[in-house]
């Protein structure tokens, strides 16, 4: 588990069209000592990128508008945020998933529903933070 001292000054962000989704993840994340940016989809996230400059950004696939596979490319062609990890959030655990993630610059992938433990964890490993 991770040390609740240890997160602080740590920007999450969640980019879901679910509020039961961001919800879920601001309060696991809140909980473990972070600080939660929330964002409904990819046009609301951009914005809110820019002004907050997010540690890690989860990003659910499915989403209106612009999807997750849009907005995770958007946010790896910004010089400011390219090195910015961003976990893909999606109920498909499909290979072709997974690799187009891969291929739009996500550095990890994980499946709907998460568990506190595996949002905390992904967060610990991108931000350098032991687990």
């Amino acid at each position: 588990m991770v040390d609740a001292t240890t997160p602080n000054g740590v920007k999450v962000m969640v980019i879901d069209d679910s509020n039961t989704i961001r919800r879920s993840a601001e309060i696991f994340l809140a909980q473990a000592g972070y600080q939660v940016l929330l964002a409904e989809d990819g046009f609301d996230a951009l914005a809110k990128i820019a002004d907050h400059h997010p540690d890690v950004i989860f990003v659910d696939i499915m989403m209106p508008r612009l999807d997750g596979y849009q907005t995770c490319a958007l946010i790896k062609k910004n010089p400011r945020f390219a090195a910015t990890p961003v976990v893909m959030l999606s109920s498909k655990d499909g290979l072709f998933d997974r690799a187009r993630g891969r291929m739009v610059g996500s550095n990890e992938y994980l499946t709907k529903p998460f568990t506190k433990d595996s949002l905390i964890k992904a967060v610990a490993a991108h931000v350098g933070l032991q687990a």
